[in-house]
């Protein structure tokens, strides 16, 4: 039996977790740092990262009342090292380092956006057969990836621009909706009409399953602000706001779901395993029923499609076991990093 303390501070969400055996989550505490950051419209990385300083110790607590357990018993810690803000990843490697050299147990540094995916295997009873397609879909990330297996994987695409939550947020600041952007369309967008805005998806010249949201973000702006600063800007009423937001989000998602098909087929894989914080959209995943009925579709609980830590102290049990040893302390934080395979 090995208990697992995750944390997870890569962006604006500081969490702690204890999992055993890389799937039994014993506590999930994510503190929350929307209201700081909603005021700006976005995250503000060094008041994000006085925020992580502030909270890390009082969630780790709050975590280790939850799962019931002393800081003693922990067998390994596991921590967010890439890819992510700088210095909030070095609050994060920093306090499991610490707590390595305090408690005398292994730490393991794990990809957050591999977790991501992790996060909907550990929601399953048992992994899906390999290989499958991933699809990573979150504020900072978007890209569909091979999984031959826990740790083996092969990029097949990529956004070249913004992410899709990002462009979900930027478009709702546009519009003038509260941070995080995408719950604030989701809601608009089930009282408008998905057609009533001619938006395209973006192209990648010669790159079929790379992603480019930007120019979507701009069509979205033209539509509020029009093309030219000698144009008036057009005051939207409430359903024209319903509708830019509903084609806003059926032209993101159709593409999504069309190249996710195409790699998926391209791959010979059946079983699609979605991870991130888009993936919560209740349209998206109804877009994916309908429209891909004959493919096995694993999404994350709803408590493990956004930042959570559980998924990293998931994540890092089959690390560890696959390398079957710590890191050692000059492991690095890394703001960016390729998808590797161990």
């Amino acid at each position: 039996m090995t208990l697992v303390l995750g944390i997870e501070t890569t962006c604006d969400e500081t969490a702690c977790a204890l999992v055993r055996n890389g799937s039994e989550i014993l506590a999930n505490v994510v503190s929350s740092q929307i209201d700081l950051h909603n005021e700006y419209g976005g995250v503000v990385p060094e008041l994000a990262c006085r925020r992580h300083v502030d909270l890390l110790l009082p969630t780790l607590d709050k975590a280790l009342q939850e799962a019931k357990v002393a800081l003693e018993e922990i067998d390994l810690i596991a921590v967010a090292h890439t890819p992510g803000l700088i210095g909030a990843l070095l609050i994060g490697l920093n306090a499991a380092k610490t707590l390595s050299i305090a408690l005398r147990k292994p730490f393991v540094g794990v990809n957050h956006v591999e977790a991501h995916l992790y996060a909907a295997l550990m929601s399953q009873p048992a992994f899906p057969v390999f290989p499958c397609l991933g699809v990573v879909l979150s504020g900072g990330h978007t890209c569909l990836i091979k999984m031959n297996g826990i740790g083996n994987y092969t990029l097949l695409g990529q956004t070249i621009d913004d992410a899709i939550g990002e462009s979900f947020d930027k478009t709702a600041k546009i519009l003038g909706l509260p941070y995080p952007g995408g719950p604030h369309i989701e809601k608009l967008a089930k009282m408008g009409n998905p057609s009533a805005y001619p938006f395209k998806p973006g192209r990648v010249k010669g790159r079929a399953l790379d992603f480019s949201f930007s120019g979507l973000k701009t069509q979205a702006l033209y539509a509020v602000k029009g093309q030219n600063e000698r144009e008036e800007q057009r005051v939207l009423s409430a359903q024209q706001k319903n509708d830019l937001c509903a084609s806003f989000q059926e032209t993101a998602f159709r593409d999504v779901v069309e190249k996710a098909l195409l790699a998926a087929k391209q791959e010979n894989c059946h079983t699609l395993v979605l991870g991130g914080g888009v993936t919560h959209n209740q349209y998206l995943r109804a877009l994916f029923q309908q429209t891909a009925p004959e493919f096995h579709l694993v999404w994350p609980k709803n408590e493990l499609s956004l930042d959570n830590a559980a998924m990293i102290a998931g994540l890092g049990y089959h690390v560890y076991l696959q390398k079957g040893a710590g890191d050692t302390l000059d492991l690095e934080a890394k703001t960016r990093t390729p998808f590797y395979s161990r």
